[in-house]
């Protein structure tokens, strides 16, 4: 199953619902969930948001739904300002 629909039916929200929180059509967000259309990096955050899950575990990167705490967010980011490409 994918995790968009997971997310959404564990919560019993219709996609209308959730197309409406987003700001698109219920129809785009079917091809979100249903992986015809591409979901950006806006879209992303804001159903990481929603869902109160990280992009990670939407994109199946972790098996952890929960959030990332926020320590462990402001640790990524100083690690990232600490590179430096020439």
């Amino acid at each position: 199953m994918n995790r968009l629909k997971e997310l959404r039916e564990d919560r019993d929200i219709l996609q209308k619902e959730i197309a409406k929180s987003l700001g698109i059509t219920q129809r785009n967000y079917s091809y979100l969930e249903t992986g015809c259309t591409a979901l950006t990096e806006d879209i992303l955050k804001k159903l990481a948001n929603l869902y109160h899950t990280s992009i990670d575990y939407i994109l199946y990167q972790t098996d952890k739904r929960e959030p990332y705490p926020p320590s462990l967010l402001k640790e990524e980011e100083n690690k990232k300002e600490e590179i430096s490409l020439p």
